[in-house]
């Protein structure tokens, strides 16, 4: 369009200078062509601009909502492409429909020295400082009821201030010292839900919540970390006393194991010096075989003492040992 309207402007300064020259003069007498090429020139780019307004090319990555002057908002949208539209009575807004993100924290979109961080009260009153980034995208076949309803401004009248507001109600529901240990994931799912609904309402799809940093107060930090060496120290304790009692319990354990086997090596033996003296008692014989064994294997007539010296005949009494 541009270029066009450039080749208008030419022409009618080449219209317009041969219509003010002096009639006469050789001035105008050579201008006289130019008042006809300037009209010519005039008209083409009448034509290129008019051309250049029909013509309408949509980038990769966006959706585009025609507004005709007669109708209004067209439905549907036009893809990206080449396209067509009706040249001064329509014109194409681009919307974005690739995942897009917000970013509100200490160093804000606008500069490292402003503060677009969102600043609440917890539960019990203390100032909470959070970092946060929206993920979020246009769905195409919505972009349309989008522009009707907020337009292209979409970011600065929707999402920074329900997103702030979202933020601050759910931080108000936590304490300070469960929001930067065991809450963190609640308040993300609980800002998560209450502006679903809302982006809904705007034609918009909010795909998730990232709180990337909590700050509170530097005492109530300092003593929350106190509280959790306290805590630590104290689990400390336990599970040595506990370690101490698995230990006595072992040994304990230990203890019975062994007493009841000495019991059991006792009753044994017992019960095996039971037997055998039973067995001697049957067969006086055996005293005098484990005797005669005990002697070298040479020896065959040894003399034992009792009442009276006699003399044991070895092998005789081994023969009749094993009959």
């Amino acid at each position: 369009m541009g270029f066009g309207i450039l080749i208008i402007v030419i022409g009618l300064v080449m219209f317009f200078g041969s219509r003010f020259a002096k009639t006469g003069s050789p001035l105008a007498t050579s201008t006289r062509g130019l008042e006809r090429w300037g009209l010519l020139l005039a008209g083409v780019g009448f034509v290129l601009a008019v051309l250049a307004q029909a013509i309408v090319v949509v980038p990769n990555g966006r959706a585009g909502v025609v507004f005709n002057a007669f109708q209004g908002v067209r439905p549907g949208v036009i893809e990206p492409g080449t396209h067509i539209v009706i040249p001064v009575l329509e014109n194409v807004t681009f919307y974005p429909t690739l995942l897009q993100e917000l970013t509100l924290s200490r160093r804000g979109e606008g500069g490292p020295d402003i503060d677009e961080s969102i600043k609440a009260l917890s539960k019990e009153g203390l100032e909470i400082s959070a970092d946060v980034t929206v993920q979020y995208l246009i769905v195409p076949a919505k972009a349309p009821a989008l522009h009707k309803s907020v337009g292209p401004t979409y970011v600065a009248t929707v999402i920074r201030p329900q997103v702030r507001s979202k933020i601050r109600d759910g931080i108000g529901s936590f304490n300070a010292a469960d929001l930067i240990s065991t809450q963190r994931k609640a308040l993300e799912n609980t800002v998560t839900e209450s502006l679903r609904q809302v982006f809904l309402d705007s034609n918009l799809e909010l795909r998730s919540i990232l709180l990337r940093e909590i700050r509170i107060p530097d005492s109530v930090a300092k003593a929350i970390e106190e509280k959790q060496t306290a805590e630590q120290r104290v689990q400390t304790e336990r599970n040595n006393r506990e370690a101490e009692r698995i230990r006595a319990e072992t040994a304990v354990v230990k203890a019975e194991g062994e007493s009841k086997a000495a019991i059991a090596r006792a009753q044994g033996e017992s019960k095996s010096l039971s037997l055998r003296g039973q067995a001697l008692r049957q067969n006086p014989e055996i005293i005098q075989l484990t005797v005669a064994e005990k002697l070298a294997p040479t020896i065959q007539t040894v003399m034992l003492p009792s009442q009276g010296n006699f003399l044991l005949d070895i092998g005789s009494l081994t023969k009749r040992v094993t009959k």
